[in-house]
């Protein structure tokens, strides 16, 4: 996209004004304002503060102005002893430096406050939109790519949407204030302290287009590094089991080794264009030296007006750069907002708000329900064709048949996290009330997926992820249930008792019994469990479905599996193959199950 051309680094006046003047051309300057119209959907919240961010850096710069010019006096009366105002003078200076001094580390201090605040801010609503995207839309992105905007982007924009207001002001009226200064005493010497902005905004179509290719280059390489390092450390224990490890690193200096190559290449470029900066205002301020030399010399000036114009040119001369950084700032923020807000623009999960309706019927149970599906997740590649499906209160349904053929894809479409192109997927009460599955719905679902699901902190805290109420004695209930609590009460603190990330110090099947016991918690009147019991031996797998069916004799129970054992316990058998769902007979069933 064009925004991701667009300068990462604030670079001290590398001049962004022909982007801007470009995308004027080409009418897109309009999705930079858009950018910023969202940028200060988020400043707005905090407006007081900016009012008195803008107020301290007038301020403080004033002193510092102040504090110039009573140097330039004081080192005159020096220089002429004559001492009559020197202790005026050193009052004024001392005093206005201790209050630059102040208020610049009073504005440092709110400023490093609002970035934290609205760095939360914008995280916090950013979290809350992701997690209700719709499922189809949000994995086009890698993770990786994901959290570099959720952390890299968003940290870009909230330094930048407190500070970037107060910072075109204050470096404004920096700029104006210290010209004014050298103008009252030497008109000449102040067109010599913008000596070298002619020859930065000549340079800047040359930089600015070496910048976008670098800076594209780098934030590319950046997400694809990061998308490695998150997929690698997930993997870790398949990593190691494989024994592939020494791949892995090596793989890893590679990337490490393309990241290094661009960086150092944009690294040598900023080096050859800070070097040509610093030349043309080596050769500015020798200029600079060499007027206030000669006007020493034919006394048209004091060694303090002297001081002062050498001081201010130089402030001057960074007063210029920072007014001109802040296009590129300003471009910068742009683009990280961009980024976001196309995660934040993200088609929005279904939410039908006449599901709660449902809720009074819960204790009766509910009928899943699939008629006429046709689902793809990509245009042209069925996954599923025309297909029927039905679940009642008090069954065990299986869900059979190859891997890759689309049974993790049937609990998706159950849950709401997608949705069919054709026929419906349903919600039945035992009056015939039917809702169709959303959002919504997903509460009335209790779910064990596939693989390790068990985050890092206590027993416990892993299972009241889904009843934050819950109580010490319903989480040993349904630790019983699942048969977790025959390891889990030798465990030095029982249920509060730390597990290390996805589970690790226990077994894969204690694993799968702690993830089946918060389901259990949950108490919904569907459970929905993806190969959940794989882990099991036959007899603890009996048992755990037995116990669940007698918890709730209502309970709609879809089970997808490989083994024998869990279709001699189910009502009815779905068999997942070549796109179409069927089912099977009770012979079919019986005979798939003898040849598991």
């Amino acid at each position: 996209m064009d925004e991701e051309n667009q300068d990462q680094h604030k670079n001290p006046a590398f001049e962004s004004l022909d982007i801007l003047i470009s995308r004027w051309k080409d009418g897109t300057f309009g999705e930079i304002i858009d950018d910023w119209k969202w940028i200060f959907t988020y400043s707005a919240r905090y407006k007081g503060a900016i009012v008195f961010y803008i107020i301290l850096g007038i301020f403080s710069t004033s002193m510092g102005l102040v504090s110039s010019v009573a140097s330039k006096y004081m080192i005159d009366i020096i220089t002429g002893h004559d001492s009559s105002r020197l202790w005026v003078m050193v009052a004024i200076m001392v005093g206005s430096t201790v209050f630059s001094l102040v208020f610049g580390s009073v504005i440092s201090r709110i400023t490093a406050k609002l970035s934290i605040d609205i760095n939360n801010d914008i995280q916090a609503d950013i979290f809350d939109k992701i997690v209700d995207a719709d499922w189809l839309a949000l994995n086009q992105y890698s993770n990786g790519d994901i959290l570099n905007r959720f952390n890299g982007d968003i940290g870009t924009v909230s330094s930048n949407a407190i500070s970037w207001l107060p910072t075109i002001i204050i470096a404004v009226y920096n700029f104006i204030a210290t010209f004014f200064v050298i103008l009252h005493y030497d008109w000449i010497m102040a067109v010599i302290a913008l000596g070298s902005a002619p020859f930065m905004l000549l340079m800047s179509r040359f930089m600015i287009r070496k910048q976008r290719d670098y800076s594209k280059k780098v934030r590319e390489m950046s997400s694809e590094l990061m998308t490695f390092e998150v997929e690698a450390i997930y993997n870790f224990d398949t990593i190691k089991s494989f024994g592939i490890a020494p791949h892995y690193s090596k793989k890893m200096r590679w990337w490490q080794g393309k990241f290094r190559d661009i960086s150092l290449k944009y690294n040598m470029f900023t080096i050859k264009t800070n070097i040509l900066m610093s030349v043309m205002g080596t050769l500015v301020q020798f200029l600079a030296f060499g007027y206030c030399l000669f006007r020493l010399w034919t006394n048209d000036i004091t060694y303090g007006t002297m001081t002062l114009f050498l001081q201010q040119r130089s402030k001057l001369s960074s007063a210029f750069s920072n007014v001109v950084s802040i296009i590129p700032s300003f471009l910068n923020s742009s683009v990280s907002a961009h980024r976001i807000r196309e995660l934040v623009q993200l088609p929005r999960e279904v939410h039908i708000p006449e599901s709660s309706d449902m809720d009074k019927y819960a204790s009766q149970g509910f009928r899943v329900q699939m008629e006429g599906v046709d689902f793809s997740y990509v245009e042209g590649t069925r996954v599923i064709t025309d297909s029927a499906f039905e679940a009642n209160p008090g069954e065990i349904v299986a869900l059979v048949g190859p891997s890759g053929e689309g049974k993790t894809t049937m609990i998706r479409l159950i849950l709401g996290l997608v949705r069919p192109q054709d026929g419906g997927v349903s919600l039945c009460a035992a009056d015939g009330t039917a809702i169709e599955m959303n959002a919504e719905t997903r509460h009335l679902f209790a779910y064990v997926p596939q693989g390790n699901t068990i985050i890092s902190g206590t027993i416990a805290e892993n299972m009241r992820m889904v009843k934050e109420d819950a109580t010490d004695e319903e989480i040993i209930e349904a630790l019983k249930i699942s048969c977790a609590w025959d390891f889990v009460s030798k465990m030095p603190d029982t249920i509060n008792s730390n597990l290390g990330e996805r589970g690790r110090g226990l077994s894969e099947g204690q694993a799968q019994r702690i993830a089946i016991a918060r389901a259990v918690l949950r108490d919904a009147p569907v459970l929905l469990l993806d190969e959940a019991t794989s882990a099991l031996d036959v007899t603890t797998e009996r048992t755990v479905l037995r116990n669940i069916v007698k918890q709730h004799p209502n309970k709609t129970c879809i089970v997808t599996t490989h083994r024998p054992s869990v279709l001699n316990l189910c009502q009815r058998t779905y068999r997942v193959m070549e796109t179409k769902v069927t089912e099977l007979g009770e012979e079919e069933s019986s005979r798939m199950a003898m040849d598991f």
